[in-house]
């Protein structure tokens, strides 16, 4: 405790520290050096790829993924194109932009995801300089073309690219720029020259900060804050000016006393903090300024690069990870040297306390009298929440406890909230996880996105252990984290579908909320069929099993499952799928096996019938809306389908007058289909056809000759033989041979393979061409006898 303020430094009114956060696990020959390096805010990854060496363009650079602790999240050789920008999405996506202007995004452990382009003029002119920024909607590219124009895409998951306009007089590449995000539109603010320029979708404005030194001949380089509404702009002259980044006030401008070029500069302004403030770095100098002419001054050893933060700015060097930011109000009210705040006084006092001393009691009392014990307790719960060392954190507690038990009615949520949030952020700031968060930037990222990012690293138990400390509700933690486990797990290769399917069940018995469809869905997705299948065993819910059974093409299993559920809107929605994805042999045969549903169907269309009369009599009422001229079957179907529009139902849109009449003969609802036909007028012809192709179709012979029996057919009888033949039935076939006409009966007799029959038909008639047909069916060594008979007819045929 006595080394708290040891690496405190004093700049204006406040004081700035340089925490260190890790000692790097990677192993960098070279360090930073040469490497295109991009690290994700809030304690994300980091992505390093080394240059390309344009001299030997055939060496592969490797992408490498690590935590911010150094430890190795993926590394793959990159074998694309000319890298000019890594960057990090606001859910930890990596994107690497190419020169062509083509956007690679991968997820943390380097797995592909996706491309995008930004478009055929970037494409053409080359990317010059690239920027990766985030906004109220999402994460955006900006890019400077070779052409030195500006385009923008202000959200990668919905691309809407925007060319801003030119900027007057630009020669070549501007000396810097940034994006700003304003009233909820991002421009681009370029420095050319002495000049500076704000981009909008419509113009290009000519801004002049207030108050900047008129030493200065050009901006050098520019940074913005991390919330969009400070700016920093550093000039040829040394000079940094600070101001908000509407450019229309000052807060503060420092000389440097440094002109050269800097690496980079960040903004690093702490939440809530009344000085601004920014750090700039230049080759082994790291320089802090603020609202005073005094600097903080610290010498970097290695290559490093800053990565800026909520409430401060991280430095990442080939060998260790710091945090430099103001140090919290809390903290220097309580550790300041000589402080008398009640914080102060209450630490103290527990310190006391513990020695077992008398002036902890006069420490205490001294803190009553002025009626700010509770302000006191407060202190140091929030002080602790800012500190990162275990030990000093539970020292603060201690503190804060000890003062709690003099307080009679001081609320308890602000003391234990602290508590449990100090030991999930002490577990992910841990080495192997390596996500080293503030308090202040983990209350910004909220619980639930700190849940996400321990599962897309597979921190599966860690975020399970985190979810029931902090008693999240099922469906927001544990389930979810299990879900996403379940989902990585189906798509392993080493292990069984058996092994799989029961540790799944095993670890999700107790869960609540899970379904196991998506899971299934995943398993499907990945080629893994028969997993999906064992997996939708576990799933309660029918209605949820039924969809991606139909996907797989497990039609019998689908319908069963949905009968099964006992949902009659389910299986029709089933049997209607079916109907349209099987030919209607198939389908008609399935729905035999399986009474319910063709039961249910029957149902549906004799509702559709009821629909049907009911626009047969709205047609005769409304007869005179048509034209003369009108066919009587068209002025019907004209009617009907009016009808259909008005009543939107989706049982009936699409009607076909055929296709109606064939279902309802198919599934036996025959007086149905014979009112249809008397009511629409259907020609006699096609109505025996359709009724003639359902009842083989079903099989169903004894109907088929009832049918045959009722009357004369209209097409006569040789189709009634040939559909019995196409369904692989001579027998029925060979009843109707005697009723075909006399010109048919030679095809009805060799259709049934009667061919002495065909022969009898053929000579009666004496038909040449009929009797040449049988001779073509007769065999020279078994039907001699016959093929004379014939051949003496066919002689006696007189020529035409």
């Amino acid at each position: 405790m006595a080394f708290v303020t040891a690496n405190w430094n004093p700049l204006g009114e406040s004081f700035y520290r340089k925490i260190e956060l890790y000692e790097m696990g990677w192993n960098l020959k070279d360090g930073l050096r040469d490497c295109l390096v991009a690290a994700a805010p809030y304690g994300g990854p980091i992505a390093l790829l080394k240059a390309h060496n344009r001299r030997s363009p055939s060496a592969r650079p490797q992408l490498e993924i690590f935590s911010s602790s150094g430890l190795p999240l993926a590394s793959f050789p990159w074998k694309s194109g000319m890298v000019k920008q890594l960057g990090w999405t606001v859910s930890d996506d990596l994107l690497c932009v190419q020169e062509d202007g083509t956007v690679l995004v991968y997820d943390l452990l380097g797995g592909f995801k996706r491309h995008f382009s930004m478009g055929n003029e970037v494409s053409q002119s080359q990317v010059l300089e690239t920027k990766i920024f985030h906004s109220p909607y999402g994460t955006g590219v900006a890019i400077l073309t070779g052409a030195l124009r500006f385009t923008l895409a202000t959200n990668i998951d919905d691309i809407k690219l925007r060319r801003l306009p030119e900027v007057p007089g630009l020669q070549g590449a501007p000396s810097c720029w940034a994006v700003l995000t304003q009233d909820r539109q991002s421009k681009v603010l370029v420095a050319s020259g002495p000049h500076l320029f704000i981009l909008d979708n419509t113009a290009c404005t000519p801004v002049t900060p207030p108050g900047l030194s008129p030493q200065a001949s050009s901006i050098v380089h520019m940074c913005v804050s991390f919330s969009y509404k400070y700016l920093a702009l550093l000039t040829d002259s040394g000079h940094v000016w600070m101001g908000t980044s509407n450019l229309k006030e000052k807060l503060s401008e420092v000389d440097t006393k440094i002109k050269g070029s800097p690496k980079q500069m960040a903004w690093c302004r702490r939440p809530k903090s009344q000085q601004p403030s920014a750090v700039v770095m230049w080759d082994g100098l790291l320089l802090v300024v603020g609202e005073c002419k005094e600097t903080i001054q610290y010498h970097l050893e290695d290559d490093s690069i800053l990565v800026p933060e909520l409430d401060g700015v991280r430095i990442i060097s080939g060998t260790h990870h710091e945090l430099l930011q103001e140090v919290p109000g809390a903290c220097e009210e309580i550790f300041k040297i000589a402080s008398m705040a009640p914080g102060a006084l209450l630490l103290e006092a527990h310190k006391e306390y513990e020695k077992e001393s008398q002036k902890a009691d006069e420490y205490l009392r001294e803190i009553k009298e002025q009626s700010l014990l509770s302000e006191a307790v407060r202190q140091c719960v929030e002080a602790a929440g800012h500190e990162h060392e275990p030990e000093t954190q539970k020292t603060l507690l201690r503190a804060a406890s000890f003062g709690k038990c003099f307080l009679s009615n001081f609320p308890p949520e602000q003391f234990v909230s602290m508590c449990k949030d100090l030991r999930v952020l002490n577990a992910v700031r841990d080495y192997t996880v390596g996500i080293p968060l503030s308090h202040t930037q983990f209350k910004q990222m909220t619980l639930q996105v700190l849940i996400d990012r321990l599962v897309y690293r597979k921190l599966y138990l860690l975020a399970i252990e985190v979810c029931r400390y902090l008693k999240t509700p099922e469906y927001q933690g544990v389930s979810r984290v299990l879900k996403h486990w379940a989902c990585y797990k189906v798509q392993q290769k080493e292990e069984s579908d058996e092994v799989i399917a029961k540790a799944v069940s095993v670890k999700l018995a107790d869960a609540a909320g899970i379904s196991y469809s998506e899971i299934a869905t995943k398993a499907y997705e990945s080629g893994r069929t028969e997993l999906a299948i064992k997996l939708l065993e576990f799933e309660p819910r029918s209605g949820e099993q039924v969809p991606l059974l139909l996907k797989m093409k497990k039609s019998p299993l689908a319908l069963s499952k949905a009968i099964e559920s006992g949902d009659t809107d389910l299986v029709y929605t089933v049997v209607m799928y079916l109907k349209n994805e099987l030919n209607r042999g198939d389908f008609f045969m399935m729905l035999r096996n399986q009474p319910v549903a063709l039961s249910l169907y029957k149902q549906r269309l004799e509702a559709r019938i009821a629909h049907l009369q009911s626009a047969v009599d709205e047609y005769y009422k409304a007869k005179n809306e048509f034209s003369a001229k009108t066919t009587e079957d068209e002025m019907r179907l004209l009617r009907f389908q009016r009808k259909l529009e008005e009543e939107k139902d989706e049982q009936l849109v699409g009607f076909s007058l055929q296709d109606t009449m064939t279902t309802l003969l198919s599934v036996g609802l025959h007086k149905h289909a014979e009112q249809l036909y008397k009511d629409f007028r259907m020609p006699d012809k096609r109505f025996w056809w359709l009724k003639l192709k359902a009842l083989a179709e079903k099989e169903d012979w004894e109907e088929l000759e009832k049918f045959s029996k009722s009357k004369k057919s209209p097409i006569g009888y040789l189709p009634f033989v040939e559909v019995c033949i196409k369904h692989h039935n001579k027998c029925e076939a060979r009843k109707y041979v005697a009723k075909v006409s006399p010109e048919q009966k030679v095809k009805a007799h060799l259709a049934v393979g009667d061919v002495e029959g065909a022969a009898e038909a053929a000579i009666e008639r004496r038909n040449e061409s009929e009797i040449s047909t049988v001779l073509s069916r007769c065999s020279a060594t078994t039907d001699h006898l016959l093929v004379e008979r014939l051949n003496r007819a066919k002689a006696t045929v007189p020529k035409k």
